[in-house]
């Protein structure tokens, strides 16, 4: 009988250990110093990780061509927070391929030595930023909360999570974090015509329809800085070709001989952006230095 119960409670003792192991736990502090960029990712076991970007696209302030005024704001907003002065939260608007996020990359690889840091967060994770913003608040770097493409559909819960790290809720706003986002819409979330009829009535029994547009807005409102970004025109891109073709060491003629291919290709994609001009530089200079 004594060996049974011994047996019992030691197939017990396992059956906790595997249970504890497969409960949430609370977020754990990552290797700081391991990178400048984190990535802030859940495990199908619900646990929360942040974990450090091995390998960071290199990109320069000085790479970033025919956005000077989009450039000077957000490099303006950064500098006065990492220099521990009053900052902005940010969110960038406009086209696709204008250079939103390779802007505030570039501005971690500037400012990485004064203490920079971002964090990455999908949008699915966002009902965990509360979380994220208390663990990092008594460290002494910087925090940038990056989310990319940003946009909301209706009822999604990462919105409220949102707004309320944006307001800083019943609790004050944490001085070392501050929220970049990009988004193609400037709202993020999806308007309609008939929201802004404030004078009738919904089929669905909406008293004031109206608001609901002004739910909408208010979180994009909580953005204290927005900075908008607009389709290059064609010499514009062009000039964006030249500097990524010299960047790819393609000399001055060959860049003066590309301009006819460039065009070509943006025609072909349907964009003047920066991206595609990028991707042409690419091709192209591949394509040279294989001829070569």
């Amino acid at each position: 009988m004594e060996a049974q119960l011994t047996a019992f409670l030691a197939r017990a003792e396992q059956l906790m250990v595997r249970i504890e192991a497969a409960l949430p736990h609370g977020l754990q502090q990552p290797d700081w110093a391991a990178s400048v960029a984190f990535k802030y990712r859940r495990r199908s076991s619900g646990q929360g990780v942040i974990a450090p970007v091995a390998n960071i696209g290199a990109i320069a302030l000085a790479d970033l061509k025919e956005i000077d005024l989009q450039k000077e704001k957000i490099q303006r907003n950064t500098e006065q927070f990492v220099r521990g002065l009053p900052a902005n939260n940010v969110l960038l608007t406009g086209s696709r391929g204008t250079g939103k996020s390779s802007l505030i990359r570039a501005c971690l690889h500037a400012y990485a030595a004064q203490g920079l840091r971002l964090i990455e967060v999908d949008k699915a994770e966002l009902v965990d930023l509360p979380d994220l913003v208390e663990l990092v608040a008594r460290r002494p770097e910087n925090f940038i909360v990056f989310c990319d493409d940003l946009s909301f559909d209706e009822g999604e819960p990462g919105y409220k999570a949102l707004k309320s790290v944006l307001d800083g809720s019943v609790s004050a706003t944490t001085p070392n974090v501050l929220i970049y986002a990009t988004s193609n819409r400037r709202h993020l979330l999806p308007e309609y015509m008939a929201e802004n009829l404030t004078y009738t009535h919904t089929a669905d029994g909406e008293v004031h329809p109206g608001e609901v547009v002004e739910e909408k807005i208010s979180l994009s409102e909580r953005f204290g800085l927005w900075v908008s970004f607009y389709p290059f025109n064609q010499e514009e891109y062009l000039r964006i070709v030249a500097q990524w073709l010299c960047a790819l060491g393609v000399g001055d003629a060959h860049i003066a001989g590309a301009r006819p291919e460039a065009l070509v290709w943006a025609l072909e994609r349907g964009s003047r952006s920066g991206r595609v001009a990028w991707q042409f530089a690419r091709d192209f200079a591949g394509r040279h230095a294989s001829t070569a």
